[in-house]
């Protein structure tokens, strides 16, 4: 045992835990003319992370009581630190900037709690990791360097650029810097790795809020390749070992401009019900395990979806070509056949490695054009016409059960954003319909992923479900007063609450006019939906088990349980618990992590689009409903979906905010959530990508025209 391990095992068993060097010297006896050599084998030890000092006291995190935690800035230069794992209502530390010591915005560090002036803070110990490798932001410069301006306002510091390494870049520009290093009391350094457009361009402008969440059109060096050539290889082989099912009509259904086909369907009558056929593309026959193409997809973690843009989970060579189920092409699928009686309960299911070839590739206006009766679209389809009326006639089925299960199916408006052949951005005043041969599809891909994660829960294999956990009691017991503020009679207990009681309420409200804002406050008193290696269930789905098999091409936890799958389809079921049995729960959070990014990522986006939309309608009159309301205003919708925003200072008189009504109230006038209210558009502000909204006048008390309504 070296002098550094044998100081380590006296930290280890408390000896020397939370001393301060004075007291640790005493402690071993050892000289002061060895004092030196000591505090050398201390700071080798802090560097290497197993020792730490706060305050002149050494230990480890646990035995100097730091907190973990992740630091959220301030442009200000202060900031909080966000603990690991921290409790429901525990407060977020302050930082101020003398005791940052080097961290900045979004990096993991280990922090001491100090009491100041103003209540608990902190003082960062050490930076475990830092959140930032790039940066996307606005690029000056002068005579002796360059500087690249975050547009992240919480990362409060510049960073720097050599001149040698920026001197051909145009000053003003929009770009990513790639940080080489944090030098302790300077700015961060780095180099310019993309510029992305002049400052004010609406095209740049989105590319570097798409850049802002780490997210990139273009795949490594070499991978493009990789997936050309896996698309490449020959079938011929693989299809001899599975089951054949070319000889069975199957057909796709998807938008217009669909080109990344990962699922099918066929079905046919029985004796006693039905014969579902729900068949998935086998995206894992060509994306082996820990390949360089599985790491990026885990990396990715989805598609994601841009008014103007896909960035795609898999190169093209794949997502579009050889894993995408095209008409009249031998594709290899996973195929989830399932035997239905006539109520719709499954009685028997099987899962299968199979081959299929797609008959036809419908879009869902063509699938309703046949239900609606459409002479012209049905003889252009003739041979699965009948097959598509039997998918309405089963999937009206499907429905009615779920609903009398509980499931709760909202109604959430929100705008569409779209481009049109010129490049100008359109916003349809009302939402395009929501055809039945939507409800189809969703129907079918919804039986088949609850028929899966029940399959391989009872053979209690490693797995990667999607969950919904039931709604926070505060949360629910908010919803329900609402809806009582609604004239609605609400009896459920919101500490259990269960999917009917949510599915009742909806009901109740249905064709009152707070019936929209209803469905957006329901939504808001919900957890969100995340991939666990534990079934905990599905609220909204009011499903015991649920799991997502059915798009592989866009999503990864699709991807990880195929394997799965296959494995013990093959009788390898031993063998995936030792390769997956630790895994599924890095793809779970992973994958859940990815999901959030790539949510906010098109929220923030299509932002941008909205304010730039707006931007060309100030002064301009609309008619919208109250959205939102807090104690700093009203957030306003219009029939487009577009939101705005009407701060309190620009009502006239002094208003209280009722939270239990969600009401800002006044002497002579109160605003509530769900009124119709007329707007002008007032401004926008494209760095918080907001539009202004001015008040005009309330259009209608809806409390009088709504009267009462009892769940019954």
């Amino acid at each position: 045992m070296n002098a550094q391990e044998s100081l380590l095992q006296y930290f280890a068993d408390g000896t020397l835990a939370g001393k301060t060097l004075p007291e640790i010297c005493r402690i071993l006896k050892i000289p002061r003319r060895e004092k030196d050599g000591l505090l050398s084998l201390l700071n080798a030890l802090r560097e290497k992370g197993k020792l730490f000092c706060a305050d002149g006291r050494y230990g480890t995190p646990e035995q100097l009581g730091l907190i973990r935690g992740k630091i959220s800035g301030n442009e200000r230069g202060f900031a909080f630190l966000i603990p690991e794992g921290k409790e429901a209502g525990a407060e977020d530390l302050f930082i101020p900037r003398k005791r940052l010591h080097g961290a900045l915005h979004g990096d993991t560090v280990w922090a001491e709690r100090i009491y100041g002036r103003d209540g608990d803070e902190a003082e960062v110990i050490t930076v475990l990791s830092r959140g930032y490798k790039e940066i996307v932001g606005t690029f000056y410069k002068d005579r002796r360097s360059g500087r690249l301006r975050p547009d992240e306002r919480k990362f409060s510091e510049d960073v720097y650029i050599p001149l040698s390494e920026c001197s051909h870049i145009p000053d003003g520009v929009k770009a990513v810097a790639t940080i080489t290093d944090y030098p302790y009391g300077k700015a961060p350094g780095g180099v310019i790795s993309e510029v992305l457009g002049d400052e004010g361009d609406f095209f740049a402008e989105v590319l570097s809020l798409i850049r802002s969440f780490g997210l990139r059109e273009e795949f490594p060096a070499g991978l493009e390749r990789e997936a050309e050539r896996a698309a490449k290889r020959s079938i011929s082989g693989e299809i001899q070992k599975r089951r054949d099912l070319r000889g069975l009509s199957v057909v796709t259904i998807d938008g217009e401009d669909t080109r990344d086909i990962d699922d099918a369907v066929s079905l046919e009558r029985t004796d006693g019900g039905w014969r579902l056929g729900v068949h998935i593309a086998d995206v894992s026959h060509y994306v082996p395990y820990r390949s360089p193409l599985d790491e990026e997809a885990l990396a990715r973690g989805t598609s994601v979806y841009f008014p103007d843009r896909v960035l795609p989970m898999r190169p093209r060579a794949l997502s579009n070509g050889a894993c995408s189920l095209n008409e009249g092409e031998d594709r290899l699928a996973l195929s989830c056949l399932m035997t239905l009686d006539d109520k719709g309960a499954v009685k028997d299911a099987e899962i299968a490695e199979t081959v299929i070839r797609s008959a036809h590739k419908m879009t869902y206006t063509e699938v309703q054009s046949i239900l609606d009766g459409d002479v012209r679209t049905a003889e252009k389809y003739a041979d699965v016409k009948d097959m598509v009326c039997l998918f309405s006639e089963l999937a009206h089925i499907l429905k009615a059960r779920r609903e009398k299960r509980g499931g709760i199916a909202l109604d959430v408006k929100e705008a569409k954003i779209m481009l049109d052949e010129k490049g100008n951005i359109v916003v349809p005043d009302t939402e395009r319909a929501h055809s039945f041969s939507h409800e189809i599809i969703e129907q079918f891909m919804v039986l088949a992923n609850e028929t899966v994660a029940e399959y391989m829960h009872a053979l209690e294999m490693p797995f990667v479900y999607r969950i919904h956990e039931k709604p926070d009691e505060e949360k629910a017991a908010s919803l329900r007063d609402f809806a009582r503020g609604l004239g609605l009679k609400v009896r459920f207990d919101a500490a259990d609450v269960k999917p009917y009681d949510y599915q009742k309420l909806l009901s109740a409200a249905e064709g009152l006019p707070g019936y929209s804002v209803l469905n957006r406050v329901m939504l808001r008193s919900m957890q969100k939906a995340r991939y666990s290696p534990v079934n905990a269930g599905h609220f909204g789905l009011a499903s015991r088990c649920y799991c997502h098999f059915t798009s592989p091409i866009r999503r990864y936890p699709d991807l990880c349980i195929h394997r799965i799958i296959k494995e013990v389809l093959r009788g390898r079921g031993e063998e995936a618990i030792k390769t997956f049995g630790g895994f599924v729960s890095e793809a779970a959070a992973r994958s859940s992590e990815c999901e959030r990014r790539a949510a906010e990522a098109e929220r923030e986006v299509d932002a941008l689009y909205e304010t730039m939309y707006m931007s060309e309608r100030i002064g301009k009159v609309y008619e919208a409903v109250l959205s939102g309301v807090a104690e700093f205003g009203l957030f306003a919708e219009l029939k487009n979906g577009i939101e705005g925003f009407i701060p309190v200072e620009s009502l006239p008189g002094i208003y209280r905010f009722l939270p239990e009504r969600l009401t800002l109230r006044g002497e002579g006038e109160s605003w509530s959530l769900g009124e119709r209210v007329e707007i002008e558009v007032d401004s926008v502000d494209f760095g918080k990508r907001r539009t202004r909204f001015r008040l005009l006048k309330k259009l209608g008390d809806e409390r009088d025209e709504r009267g009462e309504r009892a769940e019954e």
